[in-house]
């Protein structure tokens, strides 16, 4: 007893140097934080050397887009009665919603392809070399942007029309829905899992019960969110000729319509900020649940006899 109080008070035994009342602890050293943050930013200051660009031209820049925005107003508010192009309200809300329905169904078969592939991705379902190759053709389609799939596969193969980038947006969400899902996938609870298993459950049955119930709400809201990203990507998409209100783009720009372009931007815009309000709010009451909003969730202070 009296060997071991002594090693333990002696600095030379211990191997260590007696720590003194009110001694702080040394910092950490922050040479490393620094040479990355110096690296951090000679690769920025590289990548804008390399770019070539005229940054100068951005002094021009807010004069130019004054004079762009003064032009495409004067289509949106000139007076519908007397403006002879009145009709092109109407067609271009028309094409709005066909960009809509492009995105809808593109989402639908981004969701029905990818939710089954997201469970092979999935290290706690499939067996690792099967989760390697799908993880890998996931990767690979998620590599190509749905212009290169509506260019190179779509339309030579449907012809030009929203059926082409319906697909292409299609397939363009399976990679990301798949990898999102398979995310949602590896980070269930096993205590489901296991009291399925422990009741006799087979391999679909544990699924169905204990990994889809618990899976589908956040799948669900990135099944919304994705629809979101495709009614962008399908306006971009028309301007190939592949449907949408994107058709009439090109060649607005082609003819310098400005008018008519600010009407084009303004229906894009009103109906893509309804539907993300719309589409917040959905996914809020699927992953929260009914009658319950962000202020409830907010602490409450408590009162009556509790308090006490």
């Amino acid at each position: 007893m009296t060997g071991m109080l002594r090693s333990d008070r002696d600095p030379h035994a211990a191997g260590r140097l007696p720590l003194h009342r009110g001694d702080r602890p040394q910092p950490p050293g922050k040479t490393r934080q620094t040479i990355g943050l110096l690296l951090v930013l000679g690769v920025v200051l590289v990548c804008f050397w390399l770019v070539d660009a005229r940054w100068g031209r951005l002094i021009e820049a807010p004069p130019i887009l004054a004079d762009y925005f003064e032009l495409m107003a004067q289509g949106v508010f000139q007076n519908p009665v007397e403006d002879p192009t009145v009709g092109y309200w109407q067609r271009a809300f028309d094409l709005m919603l066909e960009s809509l329905y492009m995105a809808w169904i593109g989402t639908m078969i981004g969701a029905l392809l990818s939710f089954p592939l997201a469970f092979l991705a999935a290290e706690n379902v499939a067996p690792k070399p099967v989760v390697f190759v799908t993880r890998q053709f996931l990767n690979a389609i998620r590599a190509i942007p749905e212009l290169i799939f509506a260019i190179a596969i779509m339309l030579p193969i449907f012809g030009l029309g929203p059926l082409a980038g319906a697909l292409a947006l299609g397939v363009g969400s399976v990679g990301t829905l798949g990898k999102l899902t398979s995310e949602v996938i590896e980070g269930t609870d096993r205590g489901p899992v296991e009291a399925a298993r422990a009741s006799g459950a087979g391999f679909l049955a544990t699924l169905r019960w204990s990994i889809v119930p618990q899976a589908l709400p956040e799948t669900i809201a990135f099944w919304l969110y994705r629809f979101e990203i495709n009614i962008r990507a399908g306006a971009v998409l028309g301007v190939l000729g592949a449907g949408g209100i994107g058709s009439i783009l090109s060649d607005l720009f082609r003819v310098r319509a400005w008018d008519r372009i600010g009407i084009t931007l303004l229906v894009i815009i009103v109906v893509t900020v309804i539907i993300d309000q719309i589409s917040a709010r959905v996914r809020n009451r699927i992953i929260q649940g009914p009658g319950v909003s962000a202020r409830s969730t907010q602490l409450q202070p408590v009162t009556g006899p509790a308090a006490a």
